[in-house]
């Protein structure tokens, strides 16, 4: 794996290739560390505030999946081949979420559930075709009903604000480069890509969707 400077990071950001065997986007690796280190700071404040309240332990499970952040957005690729701009978009959605609740923090019991929701939401926002809730489930280790309750609930917490404009997409790329020039390089492959873009190349991937849609890959 190639050492990846911010300024690569600019030129791949909207250099995305939809292939079917295409390797996992530079932008699930950024975000995997980004959360990770989000997860380590409010495991070490824990003691010192309080949790999420009623309303948002809604994303809760009993039992934590014993998969990483990496491993688990990389799955999340694998099996619905959701575009780089699906996850800057996803992003964003959480960020607005922790704005708008503040006493939520991001952690083991939490993070699997957040981040299947708002990849399936931002996937209905920016892409042409989608999965079934179902199927987004099972890629995520949900059933269908959970998976559905998790999107219901997630709409109104969010107060359906779920519109991510271009300037606002482009600053949360930028932020992305940052943690990389901060991070000093990551080792990771490809891309981002600009969220303009992705209907257009979306319908390069039907050809794809049609053959695995319905289909069990797990």
């Amino acid at each position: 794996m190639a050492l990846i400077s911010p300024r690569k990071l600019r030129y791949d950001l909207y250099s995305y290739s939809y292939q079917e065997d295409s390797k996992t986007p530079l932008v699930i690796s950024v975000l995997a560390s980004l959360i990770e280190r989000t997860m380590a700071r409010n495991e070490r404040i824990a003691k010192n505030c309080k949790w999420s309240s009623s309303k948002t332990r809604v994303f809760d499970c009993n039992e934590t999946p014993d998969m990483t952040i990496q491993s688990y957005l990389e799955r999340i690729f694998r099996y619905t081949r959701a575009g780089p701009s699906v996850y800057v978009v996803a992003y964003v959605y959480i960020d607005r979420f922790c704005e708008l609740y503040p006493e939520f923090r991001i952690g083991v019991r939490n993070v699997h559930r957040l981040l299947i929701t708002t990849i399936m939401v931002a996937s209905k926002y920016v892409e042409d075709m989608n999965y079934r809730n179902s199927y987004f489930g099972r890629v995520g280790g949900l059933s269908r009903k959970d998976m559905n309750n998790l999107e219901f609930e997630f709409l109104f917490l969010m107060k359906f604000k779920l519109h991510v404009n271009v300037s606002v997409f482009e600053s949360y790329c930028s932020h992305l480069e940052r943690e990389v020039s901060i991070g000093g390089g990551y080792q990771i492959e490809k891309t981002l890509r600009c969220a303009e873009e992705i209907k257009t190349q979306q319908r390069q991937e039907r050809r794809y969707n049609n053959e695995i849609n319905g289909r069990l890959l797990l």
